[in-house]
Parts: C-alpha cells; structure tokens; sequence
C-alpha cells in the first residue's frame, strides 16, 4: 500500500473517539504529480485519502467509506503545508466528523465534513 508520503503525524491531542493531529505534506507527497503542473495543490481526493487513513488508524475503522454525510473543500492545500486534522468519531453513528485546516492559521480551513464507515470487527 502507498502512503503517499504521508507519514509523519504528531499527536496534538487525544481523548477518547477524537484526535487531533499535526502532519506536514510535502512537496515529494505523489499526490501532486500531474494535478495542475504549473500550480500544484493537493487533490480534493488526497485530502480524503488522508482522512480515512488516519481516521481507519486511530478510530480502528475500516477505510472503506459507506456514506459520505457532507463535505466542502475550502482552500488550496499546496506542497511542504503543515495541516492540523481534526477528528471526531460518533461511535452511535460510525460517523467521522474532521477538520483539516493550516496549523499557522487555523481560521484557514481546507475542508470539513463527515463521512460514515464500518468499524473493523
């Protein structure tokens, strides 16, 4: 399995079903090979990619995605960005509620959403 070069994450915070993590996106990251050669920013699809990894490796869920709830995607996440993912699973629901935002400038938010999954038996 690829990581993507996504592999550096640095707790923040955790309590029980909700995490907070710092994780730098390189510009070696393959997410950006081919995406806009002049103007490279991480894929709507890398940022997800992301998230269901992270949230299947701290919450012990499945990566595969049932439903997505909602999500929007409201800045650019260009190359060598450090981001802060926050996560909050809903155990009643399988549901996965993230904010993935600029670890300088947390009022800059790159996407929010939620998504359900199944957990891992």
């Amino acid at each position: 399995m690829r990581d993507h070069s996504i592999c550096n994450e640095k707790i923040i915070s955790s309590q029980e079903n909700e995490i907070v993590l710092e994780l730098a996106i390189t510009s070696e990251c393959d997410f950006f090979d081919g995406h806009f050669d002049e103007f490279k920013l991480l894929p709507a699809v890398g940022q997800f990619e992301i998230i269901t990894r992270f949230a299947a490796k701290y919450f012990g869920l499945k990566k595969s995605v049932s439903s997505i709830k909602r999500i929007k995607f409201s800045a650019p996440v260009l190359p060598d960005a450090q981001v802060i993912l926050a996560m909050k699973y809903t155990a009643q629901k399988n549901t996965v509620s993230f904010v993935f935002s600029d670890s300088a400038d947390t009022e800059k938010v790159y996407s929010t959403g939620s998504f359900q999954v199944e957990k891992n038996e």
